[in-house]
């Protein structure tokens, strides 16, 4: 299975943080990152931007369920702060770590929803997913990251390119 994964951060070190996340995917055979990408915060306020990676893995060998399991504990590894406010709502952090899409998968479970359900809307989801997999189309909509990023509003964009880039 191709698994579609973004990378955010944009407590502390941001760039430190993702290479610590980078650094515990990275042994995979079919591991490829994107450029960087900042933005503002999505969903919630703050005056801390994030950095954005986003990466490719073939991991033939865990389940989707099993893949959520190893992101989580690589959040854990990297900060124990949560993602989340006391009642509920996002909230600044060090690390998080989002399945965006699994091949052209389809699973709506209580813990896991791929493509993420907030794909089409986020510009930090979808510039890497773009760069990294040109080919891939939504199942349910059947269109490219690139399609879907030209179908959103250019006013509600929240990235800017970073020129980073995050080698094995």
């Amino acid at each position: 299975m191709r698994y579609y994964l973004n990378i955010g951060s944009n407590i502390g070190d941001r760039e430190a943080n993702l290479r610590k996340a980078i650094s515990m995917l990275s042994n995979n055979p079919g591991f490829r990152a994107s450029a960087v990408v900042e933005s503002k915060p999505w969903g919630f306020r703050s005056a801390l931007n994030f950095l954005n990676v986003g990466v490719v893995l073939t991991e033939e060998k865990l389940a989707p369920m099993q893949m959520l399991t190893l992101v989580k504990w690589m959040e854990q590894e990297i900060s124990e702060a949560s993602h989340r406010t006391r009642d509920g709502h996002y909230a600044d952090r060090v690390i998080d770590i989002d399945i965006v899409a699994i091949d052209e998968l389809r699973i709506d479970t209580p813990r896991l929803t791929v493509p993420h359900r907030h794909l089409p809307e986020r510009d930090f989801f979808l510039i890497p997913l773009a760069e990294l997999a040109p080919d891939w189309r939504h199942p349910a909509s059947g269109l490219t990251a690139a399609e879907m990023l030209a179908a959103l509003n250019p006013e509600s964009f929240s990235t800017t390119p970073c020129g980073s880039q995050f080698d094995r």
